[in-house]
């Protein structure tokens, strides 16, 4: 009986092995072929339509324009089904088109291209306005299309004078290229660009004007386990993402569980790179539709929405982002409400988000999530985004932990109307501004603080609080402030600014409404510390000289330290980080089990006394690190 029964085992595994495919596509296929190694198909689309869970869609190089929208996904982790670059080959998957016949006007520098609204089929990019709850246009209009040359976008202009007559922005990180401009117009049967190439030749360079909305985006909900690897993916026309909408990014997950995105570069999205956000049924800008009530009354609409709607680790979120390289998006490197929750982001670099500032708004940064409960955001590296982490609202859970920041003109990380408990850990921002706390519940153990600090509450909103590793909403409260930890840190400003509401150091939180918890610090260079703190060295006369210094492939840290005997430290961990109050729940990981933060930033094993700052082999005297 035994020996039947393995045999019929052997034989299903067999039959499951047999019915896993490899599909190739490849340039040079064709849609009608099987898909097979010798006959690949042309699209991505047509192998995505024959996949099923289990099943890997091999793409070859060259460059795709298409907008992937799988009917399907996997069933599980291990029976996903796989979109891949070719090992060691290019894959590019654009949202754009090559334009080319521009004839050239009487105004030097300066092209014009009229196209057939027919062109763009059922959505034209140069008719759809950016719009959004938490969005500000400056008071003129943004078109969601853009235009490039030589994989570079040009800066839309509201009218054709200020094509004709472009001025450099010198408010901005690149002055010269923001002359390089356009303009639109729609006539109902035609859309004119019109652009500044200056001394190019737009016939002989390479022009590009994005078309579609998304490149990677299943329109259906219940596509889960779906795996996208090492392609390059630029140039879409996206919209903005708020957190009360449908949030759509080039790659977009919509509302489904378990993606796996990695070793990809990502580039030139109008707003967003990626999405792990929310679908449309459960609210799509719902404050522009109703602004009887604030905004924030909307949201917690939304979430409640969204609960009745499923959202849950069993149905949603439980993504990981990995190895990415995420540059030139205008809202956001990765964004995500709600289904941001339970994910992993890790070791991704993240670099010039919203570097042209032509719009604003309440969702920019390399990474905005809301509702990153039990999310773990570590080892990335995020620099001149404006902002660099933005959590907002709900997070719960949550651990950040040995990510570099730095060059970020707005601040490194702004956490926002949450409860907590969460954890920043081992971590080195090194931006004028290191943190923005409008929040309570937070422990910050082990980071370097190179900038201002600002803590301040909010009484005005109530925002939720949820049981323990779960969605389901336990209450609701304003931020008193408080309620936080402050275990090891190092406290070094490298450029002294006047501010009348930030601080170097702890001295802010010296009114907090609630208990705070804070000990073993160092402050130097004018760094005050925490009132109450007994156990702390400060030389507020001493500068560190901390600096970061960025040499493309590689970042190097060097900076000096004093003081490390005369601040008695004690390891952190769940039991000493205690429980935040209102959640009433320990700082722990997503499973349950207790954190010992026994390792630092390089990953190097931390004493039982452990130094100060993110990095344990250090010692008095001039430091340098390489990242």
């Amino acid at each position: 009986m035994n020996r039947v029964l393995l045999s019929i085992l052997t034989l299903f595994l067999y039959c499951f092995i047999l019915q896993a495919r490899e599909y190739h596509v490849s340039e040079k296929g064709n849609d009608s072929n099987d898909g097979g190694e010798n006959a690949p198909f042309k699209t991505i689309n047509r192998a995505a339509q024959a996949a099923y869970p289990g099943d890997i869609i091999t793409v070859h190089a060259g460059t795709y324009r298409e907008w992937i929208n799988p009917p399907r996904g996997g069933e599980s982790d291990n029976r996903r089904i796989v979109y891949r670059a070719a090992s060691g080959e290019r894959v590019e998957i654009k949202g754009s088109e090559k334009i080319t016949a521009w004839k050239k006007e009487k105004t030097p520098g300066v092209w014009k291209i009229v196209i057939q609204n027919s062109f763009f089929g059922d959505y034209n990019p140069y008719e759809d306005l950016i719009y959004g709850d938490w969005f500000s246009d400056h008071g003129r209009k943004h078109h969601t299309g853009e235009v490039f040359l030589n994989n570079k976008s040009l800066y839309e202009m509201e009218s054709l004078e200020k094509v004709l007559k472009p001025e450099a922005n010198t408010k901005i990180k690149d002055p010269e290229g923001s002359k390089y401009v356009w303009y639109c117009e729609n006539d109902g049967t035609n859309t004119t660009i019109w652009a500044n190439f200056h001394k190019f030749n737009p016939n002989k360079e390479f022009v590009e004007i994005s078309v579609r909305k998304t490149c990677f985006f299943p329109e259906k909900q219940g596509i889960n386990y779906i795996t996208i690897q090492g392609f390059n993916i630029s140039q879409a026309a996206t919209q903005w993402g708020a957190p009360t909408a449908e949030q759509v990014g080039m790659i977009a997950t919509h509302w489904n569980k378990g993606w796996i995105i990695e070793n990809n570069v990502i580039s030139n999205s109008k707003c967003s790179g990626i999405t792990l956000g929310k679908e449309r049924s459960t609210g799509h800008n719902v404050w522009l539709g109703d602004t009887s009530i604030d905004g924030s009354l909307h949201y917690i609409e939304v979430t409640f929405n969204a609960l009745r709607h499923g959202w849950s680790k069993e149905n949603t979120g439980s993504h990981i982002v990995r190895n990415n390289t995420i540059f030139a998006c205008e809202q956001t490197g990765i964004c995500g409400s709600m289904g941001s929750a339970f994910c992993i982001v890790e070791n991704n670099h993240i670099y010039d988000i919203w570097t042209k500032r032509q719009f604003s708004g309440a969702e920019i940064g390399g990474i905005k999530f809301h509702a990153a409960i039990d999310t773990r955001i570590s080892n990335n590296r995020i620099h001149d985004t404006g902002r660099g982490l933005w959590l907002d609202w709900m997070t719960q859970g949550t651990r950040v932990s040995k990510n570099l920041f730095y060059n970020n003109d707005l601040e490194d990380i702004f956490v926002e109307v949450n409860h907590g408990p969460f954890l920043i850990d081992n971590n080195i921002l090194g931006s004028p501004v290191s943190l923005r706390d409008q929040s309570q519940g937070g422990a910050y153990v082990h980071n370097l603080f190179a900038g201002l600090i600002y803590n301040y509450p909010e009484l005005g909103r109530y925002t939720p609080y949820h049981l323990p590793h779960s969605t389901d909403v336990a209450g609701l409260s304003i931020i008193p402030g408080g309620d936080d930890r402050f275990f090891n840190n190092i406290f070094a400003p490298t450029k002294l600014i006047e501010s009348k509401n930030g601080n170097y150091g702890l001295s802010g939180y010296n009114e907090a409404k609630y208990p705070m918890f804070v000990d073993g610090n160092l402050y130097y260079n004018g760094a005050i510390p925490f009132e109450k703190e007994q156990n702390n060295f400060s030389d507020p006369g001493f500068d560190p000289q901390v600096k970061i210094d960025d040499q493309g492939e590689h970042v190097y840290i060097s900076f000096s330290l004093k003081g490390l005997e005369r601040v008695q430290t004690e390891q952190v961990d769940t039991k000493r980080l205690g429980i935040a109050k209102l959640p009433k729940q320990s700082y722990e990981q997503p499973d349950g089990n207790p954190v010992i933060i026994d390792t630092d930033y390089s990953g190097n094993k931390r004493s039982v006394r452990p130094n100060p700052g993110p990095f344990e082999t250090v010692k008095e005297g001039e430091i340098k690190f390489k990242l």
